[in-house]
């Protein structure tokens, strides 16, 4: 059996395989609530095979969304639209889990097809708030600085958040920390300006990440896996670094993280990324081995033999699928086959004939 489809003990939750679909925005809501679209995209992802669906960056206040169409959670209107898509998950044998999430200085934005800009209030956006008050870029709204009662109010908001998430039926949870939104810009000394206790030293810009860790673990059963994703680099001079990471993913275990989900960038423009396929596995492996905390690797990760090989080589303990999935929702049934090892995904016996390479005479076509 293939690396990659070896079962996956976590917690007290084993995944079926280690292919996990990443959270992707679907900029598709409507009050932050999920729909039919969600549904079936999300669906179909357990349908085709995969270990770990998750549900997109869901915003646990109605000002953390990216977009106004993001996901929610911040109210308890948006438990039972959720619930019904990790019902649907689960009885397709995948885990359901959901990334809670809040933008920061990245919100009140269009979306990526309406031209992914900041929007004026007149326009459907918000104030933003953020640890320091300097804009994502040039023309960009300016995030008012968080006092710590804010910060003491959003931390509380992960933890209600969390509440409603293992109410809805969820069985991991991914805090995001990574990608120039809310927790990320308190780390990374780019964004985090501030003289107090939540800024300056790498202890203090670090406290509102483990402070959110700590809120959801406070609501989230130690049977469940808690997974966090980070920027493992900010990719520019005098920013966060892989050392950081290291370092921080250490502290995060000892506060109950399961597992670091490795990305990486995001937190400020213009910054030189040299994408190519798996450029960000070696930050997987880095941390794994630095931090002796189970990872995931993601980025650019199309090819069913490099995905097995990051499994088998000890790099990572997961892979998480975002493009290619979206691209090819059976990627799982394909992978399988491709690594000679077509057993290794049950094919859903509705979709069964599609697998054959011809009907048999006499079998009823419809």
């Amino acid at each position: 059996m293939p690396s990659l489809f070896q079962p996956f003990e976590i917690a007290e939750i084993t995944l079926r395989n280690r292919i996990g679909v990443s959270p992707m925005c679907q900029y598709s809501s409507q009050d932050g609530l999920a729909n039919d679209w969600h549904l079936v995209h999300l669906g179909s992802r357990a349908v085709g095979g995969a270990g770990l669906v998750m549900v997109e960056a869901t915003a646990v206040e109605a000002r953390g969304r990216i977009s106004p169409q993001d996901m929610g959670i911040w109210s308890d209107a948006h438990v039972e639209p959720l619930a019904r898509i990790a019902r649907f998950v689960a009885e397709n044998g995948a885990v359901a889990g959901i990334q809670l999430a809040h933008a920061g200085r990245k919100a009140s934005t269009s979306r990526p097809w309406e031209g992914d800009r900041p929007l004026a209030d007149e326009g459907g956006g918000w104030p933003v708030v953020g640890p320091s008050a300097i804009p994502f870029r040039e023309g960009w709204r300016v995030p008012t600085e968080m006092t710590e009662a804010e910060i003491d109010s959003t931390v509380a908001s992960f933890r209600e958040a969390t509440a409603r998430a293992r109410e809805a039926g969820f069985q991991w949870i991914e805090l995001h920390a990574a990608h120039g939104y809310l927790c990320h810009s308190f780390y990374s000394p780019l964004s985090n300006r501030r003289e107090d206790g939540y800024g300056g030293t790498f202890e203090n810009r670090t406290r509102f990440t483990l402070e959110a860790l700590r809120a959801v673990r406070s609501e989230w059963p130690a049977r469940l896996p808690l997974a966090v994703r980070l920027s493992c680099t900010d990719w520019v001079e005098g920013g966060w670094t892989i050392e950081d990471t290291v370092s921080l993913a250490r502290l995060l275990g000892r506060e109950g993280a399961d597992l670091v989900d490795c990305s990486s960038g995001g937190n400020v423009p213009g910054a030189k990324i040299p994408a190519a396929s798996g450029y960000q596995v070696p930050f997987a492996e880095a941390v794994k081995r630095g931090a002796g905390i189970a990872t995931a690797a993601v980025g650019l990760i199309t090819d069913p033999a490099q995905a097995d090989q990051i499994v088998r080589n000890g790099q990572a303990d997961m892979v998480f699928l975002a493009r290619a999935q979206l691209r090819d929702p059976y990627w799982p049934i394909h992978a399988a086959r491709v690594l000679g090892a077509a057993d290794a995904v049950p094919i859903p016996a509705q979709y069964a004939r599609g697998f054959v390479s011809s009907p048999s005479p006499g079998v009823r076509q419809s």
